[in-house]
């Protein structure tokens, strides 16, 4: 059960991560990337995986 738990906190550490990351990113920046703004939280989600 432990190792759920750390897991869940991880998963949701990297998360957090990534979307304050992306969400720093300038207009251009992600535009540059190939990404909008409306889809960081879909890339953060993906990083959990």
């Amino acid at each position: 059960m432990l190792d759920s738990v750390v897991r869940s906190f991880r998963n949701w550490k990297r998360y957090q991560n990534t979307y304050n990351e992306l969400s720093r990113l300038s207009e251009r920046e992600l535009t540059d990337l190939g990404i909008s703004r409306g889809d960081i939280d879909r890339y953060a989600r993906a990083s959990m995986k």
